[in-house]
């Protein structure tokens, strides 16, 4: 008699499940999506770079002309590079849908924008 009940209460529950993608779950605060990097804030001390666990982030150059590669086929989103940055350059996105077959489309070039040209 207790299975029918239990089933009997199941029945009138909304769904557990999103009839994902066409429903979008609402993200929780401090979720970690993608990484971000502000290039105007950021010195190129490579602290993040040195500190990724995963070794996701590449850094070109130093100081204040250094670029980054995130290689996001690689990152495991546990947020060192963040925690590591003395002047909060890099943040989280909530950008999560990342699928392909090609590695190349999973590597994100976080440049500096060229001084007198506006974008």
């Amino acid at each position: 008699m207790s299975l029918e009940l239990e089933l009997l209460k199941h029945v009138f529950r909304k769904p557990f499940t999103l009839l994902y993608p066409f429903e979008k779950r609402e993200l929780p605060k401090g979720f970690r999506g993608r990484i971000e990097y502000d290039m105007g804030k950021c010195i190129g001390c490579g602290l993040c770079a040195r500190d990724c666990p995963s070794g996701a982030i590449e850094m070109v150059g130093r100081g204040r002309t250094a670029e980054f590669k995130v290689h996001l086929y690689m990152c495991t989103f546990c947020g060192q590079c963040v925690d590591s940055c003395p002047v909060n350059a890099i943040s989280f996105t909530n950008e999560y849908e990342y699928a392909s077959r090609d590695k190349s489309k999973l590597v994100f070039e976080f440049k500096r924008p060229v001084e007198g040209v506006k974008t």
